[in-house]
């Protein structure tokens, strides 16, 4: 339900977009420059293919998990440690009121966890066997409600579904960047000539770095709402000490494949304007924030 409402919404917002341009007289302005072009029938064709791969990506997002990080699932636990793990995501799900995820150890030394899934009574929700073996358990139980916070706000879906609207307009207006281009630079009359296809590569690629930096402050965001679902449901002081134990364990080579540093709790720090294109927020404010209640 949440994906088709999200979905919806979307597809409404372009549409209402669409209108507009059109009581804009968009169209005509452009012909009138030499820019013949339907841009609603352009823009609903870039809302399919925008939203179709950021869907794909999410309703597949936890075997891509599996296979990219060698994730194990506890299916059955083997030993104590497992057994608690197991009960410990029971138990926050529970409190969290969301179905119990998949669960799973990944083998890497480097302290992190995430979640992911398209569906948050159907999620997977993993650690790193370096974060089980030197966190506390009141640690590992704070990163854990973290994460779970994370599956019970929807985080997964909405960020796929703000990606698929960065992704439509990037691939909208690179479109018309590359036909007036064409046209009034080019002087081309007809057809794709070389302008379209230059104008188009190089506008997509700088429209997707300022659409990366949208997308990025949205999931600095959710990392807030998900260290307070953690602090809610592990305690403050569990969740002050984890991001703590995080801090010290800073400058670690990031463990997780690029798809999904964005649900890992934890990530690189980066300086300068790449700290714009940072998912995760830097810890000091995150534990500040916590501090601040």
């Amino acid at each position: 339900m949440r994906i088709l409402l999200f979905l919806a919404t979307n597809l409404a917002v372009v549409f209402v977009l669409g209108i507009v341009l059109s009581l804009l007289g968009f169209d005509q302005l452009m012909a009138a420059n030499g820019v013949g072009i339907n841009t609603t029938g352009m823009l609903f064709f870039c809302a399919i293919f925008g939203f179709g791969g950021s869907l794909v990506s999410l309703f597949i997002s936890k075997w891509m998990a599996k296979r990219g990080t060698g994730t194990q699932i506890i299916d059955q636990p083997r030993n104590e440690s497992e057994r608690w793990l197991v009960d410990t995501v029971a138990e926050l799900a529970r409190d969290a009121g969301i179905g119990m995820p998949e669960v799973g150890v990944f083998p890497s030394q480097v302290s992190n966890a995430f979640a992911t899934g398209w569906n948050r009574n159907d999620a997977l929700v993993a650690v790193s066997q370096g974060l089980l073996q030197r966190f506390s358990k009141d640690e590992i139980r704070a990163v854990l409600a973290h994460e779970i916070g994370h599956v019970a706000n929807g985080d997964m879906v909405t960020l796929t579904m703000i990606q698929g609207v960065v992704n439509t307009f990037v691939l909208f207006f690179s479109r018309v960047i590359g036909h007036t281009v064409d046209r009034v630079v080019f002087k081309n009359e007809r057809g794709f000539g070389p302008g379209y296809w230059i104008g188009t590569i190089v506008a997509q690629i700088v429209l997707s770095i300022f659409a990366s930096m949208i997308v990025m402050w949205f999931s600095r965001w959710r990392e807030f709402r998900a260290d307070a679902a953690g602090a809610r449901l592990a305690g403050s002081a569990a969740m002050i000490g984890a991001l703590q134990r995080l801090q010290a364990e800073q400058g670690q080579p990031q463990d997780l494949p690029g798809e999904l540093t964005a649900f890992g709790i934890s990530e690189q720090l980066k300086e300068g304007a790449a700290k714009l294109l940072m998912s995760h927020p830097p810890l000091p404010e995150r534990i500040a924030a916590l501090q601040r209640g």
